[in-house]
């Protein structure tokens, strides 16, 4: 059976860009300008969980600038939360405590909210410019 073709008209890569940028900053955003309003909701209400709680829980944020390849991958990761990233020393000005079980889990919990958030940021892109076939997932 032959595949249907998609529609090329559709294509937008410059909305793909401002979406991917606008969801990076602010988890949702760019689910937001693309009209997928549920979809905003539930990723900022996720990545923003994750974000806050592990801040909260004196996770540790990593900044860049470290020679050791592990630190420079948790920077990546929590660079991915975008707006949380910046606010990290706001939500939590005591720093990070990983000495306990919960900093440490608070860690795992930041890192997982950038990688999710930059997953969210990759559907945005591929929605806004045309790559991804939303009659299947009118989401």
């Amino acid at each position: 059976m032959a595949q249907p073709e998609k529609n090329t008209a559709n294509r937008n890569p410059s909305l793909g860009y401002v979406a991917a940028i606008a969801g990076w900053f602010v988890p949702g955003l760019g689910h937001l300008l693309l009209r997928k309003w549920n979809k905003a909701v539930i990723y900022f209400v996720c990545v923003a969980a994750l974000a806050v709680i592990g801040i909260a829980m004196r996770g540790n944020v990593f900044s860049s600038g470290s020679g050791d390849a592990f630190d420079t991958l948790g920077f990546l990761a929590d660079l991915g939360n975008g707006i949380f990233y910046f606010l990290a020393h706001v939500i939590n000005p005591a720093g990070p405590d990983v000495s306990r079980a919960a900093g440490d889990y608070g860690t795992r919990m930041v890192a997982s909210a950038g990688v999710l958030n930059l997953l969210c940021v990759l559907e945005a892109f591929q929605i806004g410019s045309g790559q991804k076939d939303e009659e299947r997932d009118p989401g």
